[in-house]
């Protein structure tokens, strides 16, 4: 039995004999850094579960997000399982059954998604698909993510998007949502320009639209997803370790999703990067419990 109020009162099972279109999971921590302390983000995944609860009961109401009711009129076909075992500095662990989890979900067949646990937690869901490629990777984020190392780790939450270009089953990158200063030199830009990443600023988003993003993923591409929270602008996603302005709306990230599902196949979800304890009244969590919302619906309805 789980021990968490799941997401919007889904189960954690389906009955005998049916298999879920997608299987949700926490994973609390990643690769940390030697000396950092990331234990908050452990609490993100359960944070965002309690802001979905009240609509459980709503589920089969109208959502004006989705043009209908969540499932569409179908039976409920997403389970959330909790989290895995993860331990703050069992970096190796962490990433082998943040990995395991991922390929076990994608056997059934179902969708995962995942809820972070900060950056780190994305190398080993993408890692997961290795069986599962050719995959794009549209990163929906503030940063690029692309640093080799940092105080000798290379896992950890500031490489996701290096250690993903090195993925032979990584067909491309399309990085949305970039703004301001971050982690990344000139040497780390060089190097995911050298790859053939894409480049979309947040103001490229906010003067031509998710269109902007979309036109560089190829049409019918199998894509995978990874959501930081600091990508949304901190008036609705304060909750965040590096809050900086300017960033996405809520309507830009779902007109996204729902955008991607029409010229793509979406193929796995993850949300990271929300830090609770700089949450205010809970705004960040419903705000990512909403996402999470549009991504079911939008897969639903992805034929």
């Amino acid at each position: 039995m789980t021990a968490f109020p799941p997401f919007l009162g889904f189960p954690e099972r389906l009955t005998e004999g049916h298999t879920p279109r997608m299987v949700i999971f926490g994973a609390g921590h990643g690769s940390t850094y030697p000396g950092k302390d990331s234990s908050a983000y452990h609490s993100a995944a359960n944070a965002i579960r309690a802001a979905s609860q009240d609509d459980t009961a709503l589920v089969e109401h109208w959502d004006f997000d989705l043009g209908g009711p969540l499932f569409d009129g179908k039976p409920v076909c997403c389970v959330d399982t909790g989290d895995i075992p993860t331990t703050m500095y069992d970096n190796a662990g962490n990433r082998a059954r943040i990995e395991a989890r991922t390929r076990a979900v994608l056997a059934l067949p179902a969708l995962p998604i995942v809820l972070g646990g900060d950056c780190s937690v994305t190398i080993p869901f993408l890692a997961g698909f290795a069986d599962h490629g050719p995959v794009w990777i549209l990163q929906i984020d503030a940063h690029i993510d692309w640093r080799d190392e940092v105080h000798g780790e290379r896992h950890g939450y500031s490489s996701p998007m290096r250690r993903a270009s090195e993925m032979s089953h990584v067909a491309g990158i399309v990085q949305v949502g970039l703004r301001s200063v971050g982690s990344a030199r000139l040497t780390d830009i060089e190097a995911a320009r050298h790859y053939g990443s894409r480049f979309v600023t947040a103001r490229e988003v906010h003067t031509q639209g998710v269109e902007a993003a979309l036109r560089h993923i190829p049409e019918g591409a199998r894509v995978v997803v990874t959501l930081d929270c600091d990508s949304l602008d901190p008036s609705i996603m304060p909750g965040v370790a590096a809050r900086t302005p300017g960033g996405l709306t809520y309507t830009q990230v779902i007109d996204l999703i729902a955008g991607l599902s029409k010229c793509a196949s979406i193929a796995g979800f993850d949300l990271v990067e929300l830090y609770p304890p700089a949450d205010i009244d809970s705004l960040s969590a419903l705000t990512a419990a909403r996402i999470i919302v549009n991504v079911i619906g939008t897969l639903v309805r992805q034929v």
